[in-house]
């Protein structure tokens, strides 16, 4: 996973990578700080996708951009373009799902 610290950085990963899921989340969120790991092991089934990190309090130019008002949220792009996203209490099989089925599409 790697952390992210501008929007400029974002879009050039986002424009050079097919697949990128995006975690955000905010320092003094007890959520963002347990489902962060869950997302982490998850995405080791997925080697397609390129995982990102954006803390709110270090770039919230990210947050404002994405329109983002709750952490923790997820973002999954397929060629640049958004898919899904989910926000709050995210089921790890539901995100799971959704990107096995993301990834049929490409």
């Amino acid at each position: 996973m790697y952390l992210i610290s501008s929007y400029a950085e974002f879009s050039d990963v986002l424009s050079s990578n097919e697949a990128i899921l995006l975690y955000i989340s905010s320092p003094g969120c007890s959520v963002c700080h347990t489902l962060l790991p869950q997302v982490e092991s998850l995405m080791a089934e997925f080697s397609a996708v390129i995982v990102i990190h954006a803390d709110t309090a270090a770039t919230p130019e990210i947050a404002g951009q994405l329109t983002v008002f709750s952490a923790p949220a997820i973002i999954f792009f397929i060629h640049g373009k958004e898919l899904f996203r989910m926000a709050r209490f995210v089921p790890i099989e539901t995100l799971k799902e959704n990107i096995t089925n993301a990834l049929k599409m490409v």
